[in-house]
């Protein structure tokens, strides 16, 4: 860890547990280093795990450069319910059967989701329209028109189909809504669906087995917070 005397400065690399909030964690990180100069560079949902990238100190001018590297995840999509929400976190709004459907239907629906396209945000997210953010809205039962934006999925592979559950690994360009991905994938192939599992492996170069969970951060010294922390170039950095 770089410490100035503004304090601690560097790039945590944290395994987020299912259940907490991105800000959660950073309220953690804040407790942790004594500084309440924290952010993350790329929200995860309460129920998603996997790797959060947490800024501290100086750090946090590097938000923009790590938050637009390409992310990549596996996930679990549930055929046959759809819910407010797009995820297993909302309320079910639509159930129907799933018809018979072979690994092959399976992935030539996904093979048509790879590539340039638009994609329309979730009333069920941070993003803000109007100065307020969408769940805040959804929460009042308010919906508004959304704007679609660019998005790349580089690849959708499918990992196993077991009816009703399609498991999956994602490469997905900044700004991705999985679970927007996952319901429209359910639309795809007929009986609708929802996003039921979510963990970030990767975030540019950097892989999920390089961050440490809250627990053990919680467990170290000061000495041992310090080494957990690294530059932000590394992270940039190309090799």
């Amino acid at each position: 860890m770089n410490v100035t005397e503004n304090g601690p400065n560097g790039v945590l690399l944290v395994d987020k547990p299912r259940g907490c909030t991105s800000h959660d964690v950073v309220d953690s990180v804040r407790r942790l280093y004594g500084t309440r100069r924290v952010g993350h560079a790329g929200t995860l949902d309460p129920m998603a795990t996997g790797l959060l990238i947490v800024l501290v100190g100086r750090a946090t001018k590097a938000s923009d450069l790590l938050m637009a590297q390409d992310k990549e995840y596996l996930g679990e999509a549930t055929l046959g319910t759809v819910t407010d929400t797009q995820d297993a976190e909302g309320r079910a709004v639509e159930t129907n059967a799933v018809p018979t459907l072979t690994e092959d239907r399976v992935r030539e629906a996904m093979a048509t989701m790879v590539g340039d396209q638009s994609q329309v945000p979730p009333m069920h997210s941070a993003k803000k329209i109007g100065g307020r953010k969408l769940y805040d809205l959804a929460r009042k039962g308010v919906e508004v028109a959304r704007e679609s934006r660019p998005i790349t999925i580089t690849e959708f592979e499918l990992l196993s189909w077991k009816s009703p559950q399609i498991n999956f690994r994602v490469r997905c360009s900044k700004g991705t809504y999985v679970r927007t991905l996952a319901h429209d994938l359910g639309r795809r192939l007929g009986p609708g669906a929802h996003l039921s599992m979510l963990r970030r492996t990767r975030s540019g170069r950097i892989d999920v087995a390089e961050a440490a969970s809250l627990q053990a951060l919680g467990a170290l010294d000061g000495t041992g917070l310090r080494s957990r922390l690294v530059s932000p170039e590394r992270l940039l950095s190309p090799s």
